[in-house]
């Protein structure tokens, strides 16, 4: 049962839209000098950004382009997205407006708080809510898809999706990253025969260089381009997707397709300094994460305020980072279905008192942060600009690589497996080791809550589209490239920076292999912080920085992946 109206719902983020975190009242974004831009994509895959850049020379806009990559990518990304997904879009026009596009899966009707646990209440050992079709939520990328190109494109769908139907029936070539998500998730890939038939080779991984080809979803994709949203949520394609997920254990049905939605949210605006942020709202927490971190910083701001990374930095920040998870952990959910407080959350005063518990002396065990349990490693990124100045910042995920690991076989349609996001029980860790509680449980037809935080900068000299995948660790990238955007660097240096991350729990700062260590992990632990090397690189940052001085952009796409970005 809904708790809050619709219009309940835009109230709470036209109040977020207002707020103000650094004592700029009122203050809108500078203008731009520039009368055009440079056309420019930045993706997770070359063949993506290529589809997105293919657009844009044709006459598209970037909200056509930003749809003919994301459509590439859930093609050629199968492990990351996919129209059996969800993801947001922060779209802005040339003349400033900015909208959040929330295309987030929602709970099936028959969906319920104990459904991924066991006769005893614990969470059912099996990992229901990770592979299999029980794990799928309704998903919404295919909605996204037409929406946002009947109302912000200038172009057919048909010719937004076209690149996308051609490599699902034509084949793309397997790589090594692609050999590598699935061999994380093969017992899961190997499970399922359908699966097994269209992204193994005899049951196996798949060569380097295999055609991997889509047949079904090439038709599903076509359906989509020619009928639009009702091509996929209605008539054959959804009766064949509902059946498909129902005869094997799932809870889908046709009026679950038929009922999804689009929802137009206001984004989060963060004020911070001379710069102007805009960010993904809830059911997203990215946006008041960041919110809340600038506005610490804000209250208490680093001194000296040095970019370079030193002990006193990292502990600073991961500080900031941990009583932002703290609040993420305790009070965000779907806002259309939770009372989430965000004119608390981020008021100045609170976040100042936030602040005022920062030891600059000692970590701060996450445990003495108390709290009331009882109140995406897979995702892709692109970024996109435009001529005209048009841009767009949208992260897009099935969740585990490969999703839930089922295909439909009559659509070629992949599900997801973003059920896991939801507090399956109370203050115990999802796949991310992220932890919960009511504001996001279980319930018909409700948005899991995410950390996919697609985000717009804009300041005096430099604006900025930035995003990424990464899962829990999404948020504090975000957080940390905006700072490095700030302090001058480059594209290139902004997507290559070592990272770290504090998510509250567990208490402890995750690093990238060779990045905390000697002197500078001696004073960390000497502050009382527990260091966590996790084994391997994380993330696959995607960004355009615009120079309004000199009138030129920039693209990066992360060395971590085997994306590309492009500048017309």
């Amino acid at each position: 049962m809904r708790l809050l109206a619709t219009l309940k719902t835009r109230t709470l983020t036209l109040l977020i839209a207002v707020m103000v975190l650094a004592g700029c009242a009122g203050k809108p974004p500078s203008s731009s000098p520039l009368s055009s831009y440079q056309p420019a994509v930045a993706s997770a895959h070359p063949l993506a950004t290529e589809a997105g850049m293919n657009v844009l020379s044709g006459g598209g806009n970037a909200f056509d382009a930003a749809v003919a990559t994301a459509a590439v990518l859930g093609v050629v990304e199968p492990y990351s997205a996919g129209i059996g997904g969800g993801g947001f879009w922060l779209l802005q026009q040339s003349d400033g407006s900015t909208v959040f596009v929330d295309a987030r899966e929602t709970a099936p009707g028959h969906a319920h708080e104990a459904m991924y646990l066991d006769a005893d209440g614990n969470v059912h050992p099996d990992k229901l809510s990770v592979n299999g079709p029980l794990a799928a939520g309704i998903p919404g990328q295919p909605a996204a898809f037409a929406h946002i190109s009947a109302r912000f494109g200038n172009q057919p769908l048909q010719r937004s999706l076209q690149m996308a139907i051609d490599l699902a029936r034509d084949g793309f070539p397997v790589d090594q990253r692609y050999r590598q998500l699935a061999d994380w998730r093969l017992d899961v890939l190997q499970h399922y025969q359908a699966t097994s038939q269209v992204f193994l080779e005899d049951d196996q991984l798949p060569a380097i260089g295999t055609l991997i080809r889509q047949p079904a979803l090439a038709q599903t994709l076509s359906t989509l381009a020619q009928q639009g949203h009702k091509g996929f949520y209605q008539g054959d394609i959804a009766a064949r997707l509902a059946g498909d997920v129902s005869a094997a254990g799932g809870l889908w049905t046709v009026d679950d397709l038929a009922n999804y939605r689009i929802v137009e949210r206001e984004p989060i605006r963060i004020e911070h300094g001379p710069y102007t942020l805009w960010s993904a709202p809830p059911p997203s927490s990215g946006g008041i994460a960041l919110a809340q971190m600038f506005g610490m910083m804000s209250a208490r701001p680093l001194s000296p305020a040095a970019s370079e990374t030193t002990s006193t930095r990292v502990h600073y920040l991961a500080e900031t980072m941990r009583r932002a998870y703290r609040d993420r952990a305790l009070y965000l959910g779907d806002p259309d279905f939770t009372d989430v407080p965000v004119a608390r959350l981020v008021a100045p005063s609170y976040l100042a008192r936030q602040a005022s518990t920062l030891s600059m002396t000692a970590a701060t065990p996450s445990e003495q942060l108390k709290g009331d349990f009882s109140s995406g490693t897979h995702t892709t990124h692109l970024s996109v600009l435009d001529r005209d100045g048009n841009r767009v910042s949208a992260t897009l995920s099935i969740n585990l690589p490969f999703g839930s690991g089922f295909l439909s076989a009559s659509t070629g349609v992949l599900l997801n497996n973003e059920m896991d996001d939801f507090s399956i029980k109370p203050g115990v860790p999802n796949a991310y080791g992220l932890v919960g509680g009511e504001a996001n449980k279980v319930e018909p037809g409700k948005r899991p809550l995410s950390s996919m935080t697609p985000t717009l900068m804009h300041g005096p000299t430099r604006s900025a589209i930035i995003g990424t995948p990464g899962g829990s660790r999404i948020i504090t990238m975000v957080y940390l490239g905006l700072l490095e955007l700030m302090a001058g660097s480059t594209a290139e240096a902004v997507v290559a920076a070592p990272r770290f991350h504090h998510q509250y729990l567990p208490d402890q700062i995750q690093h990238e292999p060779g990045f905390l260590t000697g002197a500078l992990a001696d004073e960390l632990r000497a502050l009382g912080h527990d260091l966590k090397d996790v084994g391997r690189d994380y993330g696959n940052m995607q960004l355009i920085v615009i120079d309004h001085q000199k009138g030129t952009t920039s693209a990066a796409s992360d060395p971590r992946g085997i994306g590309a970005a492009s500048v017309e």
